[in-house]
C-alpha cells in the first residue's frame, strides 16, 4: 500500500515535460493542473471532486504514469515516481467503460495480471479466489467475461488491480458513469468495503457530489486546475471555505446572498436580520460588505408571523417525499429552504425565516473566502 505525495504540480500539454515554466508563461489559461500539493495517505479512501473538465482525469494519469509533469514532483510510498513507468508504479486503474477480455473467464481475467508477473500457477488460484471473494463474486469465476453486466465488468477491472499483493493505489475515473443506477449504490457500498477490508489507497474520481461524499473519508475539491479545498465530507459542508464550496456540495447549495452590515442588522436590500452583539465582534473584520451564506437544511421556518423573523413569499414547492424545499422570493432575492412533508405550503403563501447564527457563514466579498 502506499501515501501518495504531489508537489507543486503544474502541467501543461502545450510545453510537455520541463525544468520549470518559462517566466512569462500564462499559467491561469495553458495550465490544466497549476500548483497542486496534495497528500493521500495509505490506506484511505479518497475522492476527487469537481466539475467537468477542472483537470480530475489528468491528474490520475499523471499519477499512474501514463503522462508526466510538466513541472513538479510525485511520490509514491515515500519514492519519488516522478520520471518511472506506469509498470514502476506499482498503481492499479480502473477506466469508466470496464476494461475486461471478453473471451476469458472472469477467472482468466483476473488470473492475468499474476501470469504476467511471472507468478506460479499453485500460487494464482488462492490469490484470484480469494479477491474474487472479497468482491462478492465467486460464482462467476467460471463464466466469461462477456456474457456478464456491466457492473459485474467494472468488478472484474478492480478485481485485476487488487490481485497483484505489489499494488499501492487503486485510482477509479468515474467508475460508475455506465451502471445502471439501480446498481450503482450497490456497487459504490462494494468499494467501500473493499478498501476497508485490504486496506489500499484509493482515488476515486467523480463530479458528483454523492458519490463522493459517501464513498471518501478525504474529499479534494479541485476546480479550474487548482485545489479548492480538501477536507472529511462533514468539513467541506459545515466550514466551506469559499462560495464554490458552499454552492457545489449540498443539494441544493448553499444560499449565498449579498448583504451590508448597520450596527446590530445585516441588511439583505429587501429585508433587514438582527444579529446579536457577539455576531457583531467576529464579523468586524469583514468590513460592511460581505456575502452571507446559508443552508436550506438549517432555516428554520414558520407560516406564522414571528418577531424579528423576515417574511418572503413562496414560489415554487418542490416535493421530495419526507420533506418539501421551497423557494422563496422577495424581489430580487431567492432562498431555498427545507420544510417538514407535514407543513402544507402553496404557491403565494407567505413564509417567515430564522437563520441560526450557528449555521451563518460569512465570505469576504472581494476574494471569496
Amino acid at each position: 500500500m502506499a501515501r501518495i505525495e504531489l508537489m507543486n504540480i503544474n502541467h501543461s500539454y502545450e510545453l510537455g515535460e520541463c525544468l520549470e515554466l518559462p517566466p512569462d508563461y500564462d499559467v491561469e489559461n495553458s495550465c490544466v493542473l497549476k500548483a497542486l500539493d496534495l497528500t493521500w495517505e495509505d490506506g484511505t479512501a479518497n475522492a476527487l471532486l469537481g466539475p467537468s473538465g477542472c483537470g480530475k482525469t489528468t491528474l490520475l494519469n499523471l499519477i499512474s504514469g501514463i503522462i508526466r509533469p510538466t513541472v513538479g514532483r510525485i511520490f509514491i510510498g515515500g519514492k519519488d515516481v516522478t520520471k518511472l513507468s506506469p509498470r514502476e508504479r506499482h498503481i492499479a486503474q480502473v477506466f469508466q467503460f470496464p476494461v475486461v477480455y471478453d473471451t476469458m473467464t472472469v477467472f482468466g481475467n483476473l488470473a492475468f495480471p499474476l501470469k504476467n508477473a511471472g507468478i506460479s500457477k499453485s500460487n494464482i488460484a488462492p490469490r484470484v479466489e480469494y479477491i474474487a471473494d472479497v468482491l462478492d463474486m465467486k460464482d462467476l469465476l467460471s463464466r466469461p467475461a462477456g456474457e456478464i453486466s456491466q457492473a459485474e465488468k467494472q468488478k472484474v477491472s478492480l478485481g485485476r488491480g487488487l490481485v497483484r499483493e505489489d499494488t499501492g493505489a487503486i485510482l477509479l475515473d468515474e467508475p460508475l458513469t455506465v451502471i445502471d443506477p439501480k446498481e450503482k449504490y450497490i456497487l459504490r457500498r462494494q468499494l467501500r468495503e473493499v478498501q476497508k477490508e485490504l486496506k489500499v489507497t484509493m482515488i476515486y474520481v467523480t463530479h458528483d457530489q454523492h458519490e463522493a461524499l459517501t464513498f471518501a473519508d478525504q474529499v479534494t475539491v479541485i476546480k479550474d486546475g487548482r485545489v479548492v479545498q480538501s477536507g472529511s465530507p462533514e468539513e467541506l459542508h459545515s466550514h466551506p471555505k469559499t462560495p464554490f464550496i458552499g454552492y457545489f456540495i449540498g443539494s441544493p447549495g448553499m444560499n449565498l446572498l449579498e448583504c451590508s452590515r448597520k450596527e446590530d442588522v445585516l441588511d439583505f436590500g429587501e429585508f433587514t436580520y438582527r444579529i446579536s452583539s457577539q455576531m457583531k465582534d467576529q464579523i468586524t473584520h469583514f468590513g460592511s460588505q460581505f456575502l452571507f451564506g446559508i443552508r436550506p437544511e438549517f432555516i428554520e421556518v414558520s407560516q406564522q408571523e414571528k418577531e424579528g423573523w423576515p417574511s418572503l413569499t413562496t414560489e415554487v414547492v418542490e416535493n421530495m417525499g419526507s420533506y418539501q424545499i421551497i423557494t422563496l422570493k422577495s424581489n430580487g432575492i431567492r432562498i431555498k429552504s427545507r420544510a417538514p412533508d407535514t407543513m402544507s405550503i402553496a404557491e403565494n403563501d407567505p413564509i417567515w425565516l430564522h437563520f441560526p447564527e450557528e449555521r451563518i457563514t460569512f465570505f469576504d466579498k472581494e476574494v471569496g473566502l
